[in-house]
């Protein structure tokens, strides 16, 4: 039996171009003999549709599409993800659903079992879980038909299930000799590799049948999706795995497994590398956008974002503006420009020295006897954010920010100023991260100039400025930030690990005080395990610390 593991790239809402790059692999799998090709999950949607569920316009526009790419499935079997309606009086109004189409007819609908509500889900907000779980024959083989999570629940692979039900048993228990996971399952650093993967050769070993899983690609808003999908044999052999962060169409014979392609090993930073280039670049084409347009401080974190910008959109398409004002070094409108020589990127020069004395002379009366402090250094910020903004205005850029997930954490960013943006590129790239993509980026050729690695961070928004004046060196914020917002430890498990009590409360208490800032922040693209966003849902007000 040659099935088609068709990984594809969708458009949330965009019903005509999924539904015509759908029958474009259906068709490519067929002119390869498979016998049967299957899709991620809510294929015909998109995933995640989000609030577009609660609108029967968007259920009926799947639907049809369903009923289009139905109409087109001859000489080859296929399993589809889309959104089906709940014929029950009672519950939610649809279904996160897998329809196996034969003959240009739907055979069977296989309805979502698990609905994960945790970090980026919140799937019991839309969805009716499954009623009923059976497989479904095909030629001399049963399918276990599931989707995403209902894999993620095997009691001997978790410490702690998070459901009741294992509908991967429950399928099995019915005759089951195939299981077939349909997925958009979103990456963060490490996820495949060191969980995904060695979750689905656990569950083939322990039933001794094999596992398919098949993953979207591609990014949507803050997620990307890496593709990955693979096929582990009955004796827990990856046999076959799908391009990463690339659409991909694999066939292989599940009666004849031989390798069919060995995984390329990749190093972690490789990976948000190839996540931070897809997730940029499908948010510009998704959004129509051309072209991107970033503030160059001469500092690393605004080199990585035009390099990667450059990576994902092309040179022609990545606009650098310089704004120095009096405080800027030399050095730094140097590497600014030497960063721009490297990429080949066009650059502006527009000196922000005379706004920031205007700003000052209006204001004079408001600061007399005031000492220059934090209100002088935002306006500088503030006045750089406007003129991007309106470069943006005007040509119809992109503006990027270029503020690190470790300055967000803590708030050593401007509201309105540096945090303003359309897209926040490196929001959940912790700094010390930061230092590790400029590396992976310089492998082959210096592309960030040296000096923007090796010198000390600063804003240079006042004389002899320096990140580590308000901050403890970024490797000990970074520990402390991973322990608090990534593993949820508490302020005695981090000092038991070896870090300053003092530094420990001073840094949580910044994270707790700047909440307010990271809801205005830009979207940006998840590459750890708890981003700043829509996973990550804190109170603004409030009065606790753990």
């Amino acid at each position: 039996m040659k099935i088609a593991l068709a990984q594809i790239n969708q458009t949330v809402g965009d019903f005509q171009k999924n539904t015509e790059k759908i029958c474009s692999y259906l068709e490519c799998a067929r002119n390869q003999n498979a016998d049967l090709v299957i899709f991620p999950e809510l294929a015909v949607t998109g995933y995640p549709p989000k609030d577009f569920l609660d609108i029967p316009a968007f259920i009926d526009g799947n639907l049809n599409a369903l009923s289009t790419i139905t109409n087109q499935v001859s000489g080859i079997s296929a399993i589809l993800g889309f959104v089906d309606r709940n014929k029950r009086r009672h519950g939610k109004l649809v279904h996160n659903a897998a329809a196996f189409i034969q003959d240009r007819k739907i055979v069977s609908i296989h309805h979502k079992s698990l609905l994960p509500t945790y970090d980026v889900f919140d799937e019991c907000r839309y969805f009716e879980p499954a009623h009923t779980i059976s497989p479904v024959k095909f030629m001399d083989s049963v399918l276990g038909i599931s989707i995403c999570e209902d894999i993620w629940n095997d009691e001997e692979f978790w410490s702690r299930p998070l459901y009741e039900i294992d509908p991967v048993e429950n399928l099995i228990s019915q005759g089951a000799n195939v299981i077939i996971n349909i997925s958009s399952s979103p990456f963060t650093v490490e996820k495949h590799d060191k969980i995904r993967l060695r979750m689905l050769i656990h569950d083939a070993r322990k039933y001794q049948i094999p596992f398919i899983f098949v993953n979207q690609v591609g990014g949507n808003d803050d997620l990307v999706f890496d593709g990955n999908s693979v096929i582990i044999n009955s004796q827990g052999k990856l046999v076959a795995q799908a391009a990463a962060f690339e659409e991909d169409l694999m066939v292989v014979d599940i009666k004849n497994p031989a390798v069919q392609t060995q995984p390329r090993i990749r190093s972690a930073i490789e990976t948000v590398h190839m996540a931070l280039i897809t997730g940029l670049r499908d948010y510009a084409m998704k959004c129509s956008f051309e072209k991107v347009v970033i503030g160059l401080s001469g500092g690393i974190d605004s080199a990585v974002t035009a390099a990667l910008a450059v990576e994902a959109l092309g040179n022609r398409n990545v606009i650098g503006v310089l704004m120095p004002s009096q405080f800027s070094s030399q050095g730094s409108v140097d590497d600014a420009v030497k960063l721009s020589q490297n990429l080949d990127i066009s650059y502006k020069v527009i000196p922000i020295k005379d706004v920031f004395e205007i700003y000052q002379k209006i204001l004079q009366t408001e600061f007399k006897g005031m000492p220059c402090d934090i209100a002088e250094e935002n306006l500088q910020a503030r006045i750089r954010a406007n003129i991007l903004m309106a470069l943006s205005n005007t040509h119809g850029y992109l503006v990027l920010t270029t503020g690190n997930k470790s300055e967000l954490a803590v708030g050593y960013c401007t509201l309105y100023g540096d945090m303003s943006g359309g897209f926040a590129l490196i929001s959940d790239v912790p700094k010390t991260m930061v230092y590790e993509l400029a590396g992976f980026i310089n492998r082959e050729k210096e592309i960030i100039p040296l000096n923007s690695i090796i010198k000390p961070p600063s804003a240079e928004l006042k004389p002899n400025q320096f990140d580590q004046d308000s901050l403890p060196p970024y490797d000990v914020l970074d520990g402390i930030l991973k322990a608090y917002i990534e593993e949820a430890r508490s302020v005695e498990e981090i000092v038991r690990m070896g870090f300053d009590k003092k530094i420990v409360h001073e840094i949580i208490r910044k994270v707790s005080r700047n909440e307010y800032k990271r809801r205005q922040a830009a979207p940006g693209i998840k590459v750890t395990s708890k981003a700043f966003g829509s996973g990550r849902r804190m109170p603004i007000a409030h009065n606790f610390m753990w």
